[in-house]
């Protein structure tokens, strides 16, 4: 496990318990969520939080300028923290960590399904309610589309990766046959 990931677990759980004594578990996530998407989508952003040359308390106040009305102030604090300790590139890490511990917590697993052509909200219904019945949890599925898989689908929950793809299906029988001869 990285340093980085480390930090952003820790950052996470501290993030979390306020957020649950406030009861803001939920919001916390999707507020979080809406800060790394618009950092990561937008190069500006990510340079001016990496320039050396502009002060930590400009850079906190201007995060704070952008996201004041659409983050509490747990999220900016957790967020100005992470700045101040010269750890902006972490914010990522941070959502992420997030999820699982408020997942893990509250019984809830996030699932991306890779598929080769965009699912249906039924689909993703009926496989959210499968999955969850497999790991007994709640299942949020994310859907990524790619080509490439030329049929079927991947399901990563965590660590755990079930291939029902017809390359991955493809690539087995690839090494059974090259084991074989």
């Amino acid at each position: 496990m990285s340093r980085g990931t480390v930090v952003a677990r820790r950052y996470a759980k501290a993030l979390f318990e306020l957020a649950r004594e406030q009861g803001l578990v939920a919001e916390t996530e999707i507020q979080l969520q809406a800060v790394v998407e618009a950092t990561q989508k937008d190069a500006e952003i990510r340079a001016f939080l990496a320039a050396p040359g502009i002060t930590t308390a400009d850079k906190i106040k201007a995060l704070q300028a952008a996201f004041g009305d659409k983050a509490s102030a747990i999220v900016l604090n957790t967020i100005s923290l992470l700045i101040e300790r010269g750890r902006h590139g972490e914010l990522a890490s941070l959502l992420d960590a997030y999820r699982l511990v408020s997942g893990s917590v509250l019984g809830r697993a996030d699932a991306v399904v890779t598929s080769a052509k965009p699912l249906t909200e039924d689909e993703k219904t009926k496989l959210a309610t499968q999955f969850g019945s497999l790991i007994g949890k709640t299942v949020r599925v994310e859907n990524v589309v790619d080509a490439a898989l030329l049929g079927g689908l991947t399901v990563r929950i965590g660590d755990t990766l079930y291939d029902g793809s017809l390359r991955g299906k493809l690539d087995r029988l690839s090494k059974q046959l090259q084991a074989s001869v």
